[in-house]
């Protein structure tokens, strides 16, 4: 079963970067499509970028412009750069396979920003 692990959470202020990363314990991982989801208190997961085996990325509109998924899939391994934080990007970030999840979910890695 694959086990998925989130890293590179943290503080950060308004305007600041942060670049998370996923470790997939399986290489299927590096074969179909990844994503990263994003939960904020109270409200749905919600999917904000993602990327396919050749490296083909779409991004939900909050995010455009700010986030760059990339993968190394020789590492089994999902990055999310994002730049330009802003407040309501605040969540527990998660990766997964996309559209679709279909990995058991990992711990996520928090995300916040001040104002």
């Amino acid at each position: 079963q694959v086990q998925l692990v989130e890293s590179g959470g943290g503080l950060v202020q308004a305007g600041g970067s942060l670049r998370l990363s996923c470790v997939a314990s399986g290489s299927i991982a590096s074969i179909i499509t990844m994503g990263w989801y994003r939960q904020a208190p109270g409200k749905q997961r919600e999917l904000v970028a993602d990327i396919t085996s050749r490296g083909m990325t779409t991004y939900v509109d909050s995010v455009k412009g700010r986030f760059t998924i990339s993968r190394d899939n020789a590492k089994n391994t999902v990055y999310l750069q994002m730049n330009s934080l802003k407040p309501e990007d605040t969540s527990v970030y998660y990766c997964n396979g996309a559209p679709r999840f279909i990995f058991q979910w990992g711990q996520g890695t928090q995300v916040t920003v001040s104002s």
